[in-house]
């Protein structure tokens, strides 16, 4: 695979997903900026088009780029992110090549169920909140008031 990383991998991550961003809270607590960096796909303000993706193909699969622009996909951009939070212990299965059929079938499932998995509970739950308004997830999209944040 890659031998010699060229830091910082920015990953690039789903922040309107509850388990893409508890991952990400748990990397970015591990993580020092000059190994790992994150661009969140779902702010308004991300424009992929520079990196030459669409927000579909961006969201489609976790994407990650070495400083040098080698760009990592999937379980691998999972991998090197771990890696580069000190993790790389945990991550270390994802690099077995007689397990990696059964990971990306599993990675691939992951893929395909993670848009209905909205309704788990979000480590920020700001981070579904733009502005003074909230959408909510499996609706008509209409935006709620956002409860002031003195009544939590």
């Amino acid at each position: 695979m890659y031998e010699k990383p060229h830091w910082p991998l920015t990953l690039y991550f789903d922040g309107d997903c509850p388990l893409c961003a508890h991952e990400i809270k748990v990397l970015s607590g591990r993580a020092s900026p000059d190994r790992l960096r994150f661009i969140d796909i779902a702010d308004p303000t991300f424009d992929p088009q520079p990196l030459g993706f669409t927000r579909a193909h961006m969201g489609s699969l976790l994407h990650a780029r070495f400083a040098d622009g080698t760009w990592v996909t999937g379980l691998d951009a999972t991998l090197w992110s771990w890696r580069a939070a000190g993790l790389g212990a945990w991550a270390a299965p994802l690099s077995w090549r007689w397990a990696r059929p059964l990971f990306n079938v599993g990675y691939r499932l992951f893929c395909r169920w993670r848009p209905h998995l909205a309704w788990l509970p979000h480590p920020d739950g700001a981070a579904r909140c733009r502005g003074d308004s909230c959408t909510l997830p499996g609706t008509d999209r209409t935006s709620r008031k956002r409860p002031p944040s003195d009544s939590l």
